[in-house]
């Protein structure tokens, strides 16, 4: 009886510092985010809850929100804002929070429960495309951001390097071996997912510190708002040079990537070797030991490369190693896989190769992200998985690329359906975004379906509309419901972006990194624009950057229109058309980045500034604006992926793009004037020099500061092209 009692204060006491915890946590949330209003919010615990709930009430001029735990408090806090305040919290550290006055008191009792316990975002490439220059400040606000829209199983990779450095060093490598086996910065997730090795390297060891400073940080945060960091495990890459210490090691050479050349390819441990669970171990204990772990481990060997094999047996005996190599240092360990590479090389993950890989795991101990719904569902070609747990993944973009790109009615109809037909196994929902785009409420759409809201998708695009503006506008309004239904149709393309950011040509696009297709028709999204911009007395941060951006892609539209207009005159030696179209391209291009001059998330000046405050001196300053650069234009040391991360940022589309299209424009008329062909090949070799000259420092960029409120050059712009934008 006495053992009983101590132990039913144990679990009293337990339950008390953890509920304690929890509205600790949300009140320094509050305190970041709404420092002038935090004394009107009361957070309380809601105890003996089997799922994720919160409720929303007023009482003594305070708003009480009670959840569960912190992170339902947060979804509670987030729909408060978003429908009672019309507030938008954006992701994004430099954009403002917008509250009214005096905050709304709510008439009656709100309860919400989550449809699903596993909400899951951001992808291996969201740390190069997007977050790879971010500070503390940074990573606060996104931590913030997702615990307001209810996410609890974020990917959480940042800081390995160290881990991998003492593991490494451990196992007989010196410093130069181990930091010339890791690629730059910027190019690190593709180096951590075993397709490029030393690119851009050797890391500084400056940076290993500092990132395993942050992760500390990150990590600590996010267990604070009970999310359960997904940590990296050993999957199988290792520096080439172990082989000097270990000669008789199991390794092939994954195959070529991203036309890369031979030297950059990595080195894969067959994990069938018995040192493969040496590594695991010795990996898994140094990283516990510095960010703890929530026994969820990101584990993808195989990401657009070659297993050793492709025979099921073997791929069957590779899985369970993997498995069981993590196993041995955690017996409670869940291994996360995306599932990107069933997709990405359908011809040879067949059904009884995918079926063999996955069943060889314990069941429930594999928990696999289905990455592209809104495009391909890999569970209903796979009879659910074959009984493994997975997560329903909107992915939404690709390389960062700054372009509207979302289905609405594709991801309604296709979340809809999971949720009555996914089965027992399927555990919830997620976003694996490349890059953190233009189209934030595409994600917060997708992560509200997890929540029991009740809400319309004609309502929630009308109070998304009403939040932009920050009140209840009929134009607004018509703006949003043309953008869900009539322009936000298409998933994002692999390869994408306006014509502009494409290496110029004569007809199509160039290059597979840059398509500009699209399925809206033009003269809708003219019409949103046109509608949105009839907005009255509204100077806020989130509708700028929304005629901002919606005029961007107007644009960009346009200019591949006129561009083909500029094509059919050259090919009817009409060189008074050719200059007209010519001029004409040449303007939209600088009318382009005036616009997006007037909002810091289209700024190349911010990109570049926050990738030298890394650096401690010119030297390495320089090297990781290089780095910088590189990334967003040339990708690597061929043609092979230039332009993929484009994206219309004020001072790469004035300094680069239009350049780029200044020369071909100027080449193709000089060519028609002297009754030449146009040299497209002379064309491309000069592409090729400026732009791997132009990634270098010492290339001077001029940006265009702007002079005027955003707001008003787009009601220019518009004004000067709502004649020919549509016809």
């Amino acid at each position: 009886m006495k053992k009983f009692f101590c132990l039913t204060v144990i679990a009293f006491v337990f339950c008390s510092v953890s509920a304690n915890t929890d509205i600790i946590a949300m009140r320094a949330m509050v305190s970041r985010l709404l420092p002038t209003h935090s004394s009107s919010f009361e957070f309380r615990i809601i105890n003996d809850s089997r799922t994720d709930l919160f409720t929303i009430r007023s009482k003594g001029g305070k708003i009480i929100i009670s959840g569960n735990d912190a992170n339902s408090m947060a979804v509670g806090l987030n729909f408060y804002l978003k429908n009672y305040c019309l507030t938008t919290v954006s992701w994004n550290e430099k954009d403002p929070i917008e509250l009214p006055n005096v905050l709304p008191a709510v008439s009656r009792e709100i309860q919400i429960n989550a449809k699903v316990q596993s909400r899951f975002f951001l992808n291996y490439c969201t740390f190069g495309y997007s977050m790879v220059w971010w500070k503390w400040r940074d990573w606060e606000r996104f931590i913030d951001w997702m615990a307001l829209n209810g996410i609890n199983m974020p990917l959480a990779i940042t800081g390995q390097e160290a881990i991998w450095y003492n593991v490494w060093k451990k196992l007989g490598l010196n410093d130069k071996e181990i930091r010339d086996y890791f690629t730059g910065p910027a190019y690190l997730p593709w180096h951590r997912m075993c397709n490029l090795d030393s690119w851009d390297g050797p890391l500084p060891m400056r940076w290993i510190t500092s990132q395993a400073n942050l992760q500390e940080r990150i990590v600590a945060r996010e267990r604070e708002l009970n999310m359960r960091p997904v940590l990296p495990a050993f999957a199988g890459h290792i520096p080439a040079a172990l082989k000097r210490i270990y000669p008789h090691i199991k390794t092939s050479q994954v195959s070529e990537w991203g036309g890369f050349s031979n030297k950059y390819r990595c080195t894969f441990l067959n994990p069938m070797d018995p040192i493969y669970t040496v590594i695991q171990k010795a990996y898994l204990t140094e990283q516990t030991q510095r960010y703890g772990t929530d026994h969820i481990y990101g584990v993808d060997p195989f990401n657009e490369v070659d297993p050793p094999s492709w025979n099921a047996d073997s791929l069957a005996m590779m899985s369970k190693n993997i498995y069981q190599s993590i196993a041995d240092v955690d017996n409670k360990a869940i291994w996360l896989q995306m599932t990107w590479l069933f997709y990405a090389d359908s011809n040879h993950w067949t059904a009884p190769r995918i079926k063999a890989y996955l069943q060889a795991v314990p069941q429930d101990k594999l928990l696999l992200l289905d990455y592209f719904c809104e495009y391909t569902e890999i569970w209903k070609k796979t009879e659910k998985y074959y009984g493994q747990p997975y997560l329903w993944c909107y992915l939404g973009n690709f390389g960062g690329n700054t372009f509207l790109s979302g289905p609405v009615k594709i991801v309604r109809e296709r979340l809809a359906d999971v949720f009555n037909n996914g089965g027992p196994k399927f555990e919830g929902i997620g976003s694996t975004l490349e890059g953190l785009n233009v189209n934030q409420f595409m994600y917060e759409f997708v992560l509200d379906k997890a929540w029991n809201t009740g809400i319309s998708d004609d309502d929630w695009f009308n109070n998304l509309a009403d939040r932009r503006v920050g009140k209840k506008s009929p134009e607004a309004r018509n703006a949003w419901q043309i953008l869900a239904n009539k322009v936000y149709i298409q998933p994002a393309q692999v390869g994408q972006g306006t014509l502009t950011n494409a290496r110029p040509c004569l007809k199509g696009n160039s290059h597979w990194t840059t398509k500009p297709t699209v399925e809206y028709l033009q003269k809708d999204l003219v019409e949103a624009w046109n509608s949105l911009l009839n907005v009255t007395n509204c100077t806020r941060d989130s509708y700028k950057f929304d005629v901002i951006n919606i005029g961007r892609q107007v644009l960009g539209d346009y200019f591949l229109l006129v561009r083909d207009e500029f094509t059919a005159a050259y090919e009817a030696k009409d060189i008074k058309r050719m200059k007209n179209r010519g001029a004409k391209m040449k303007d939209i291009l600088t009318d382009i980045d005036r616009l997006i001059a007037c909002h810091p998330t289209f700024s190349l000046k911010n990109w570049i500034a926050e990738a030298r405050d890394m650096g401690n001196g010119k030297t390495s300053k320089d090297y990781y604006e290089k780095d910088a650069r590189s990334l967003i234009t040339i990708w690597g040391d061929s043609p092979s992926l230039s332009d993929y991360a484009n994206r219309s940022l004020s001072g790469l589309t004035s300094q680069y793009y239009a350049v780029r299209w200044n020369k071909m424009i100027d080449e193709a008329i000089a060519a028609v004037e002297k009754n030449k062909e146009y040299d497209e090949k002379a064309f491309f070799e000069w592409s090729r020099k400026f732009e791997n000259k132009w990634v270098e420092p010492s290339n001077i960029i001029i940006y265009n500061e702007p002079k005027q409120n955003g707001i008003q050059v787009a009601r220019q712009i518009y004004k000067k092209y709502a004649k020919e934008l549509v016809r």
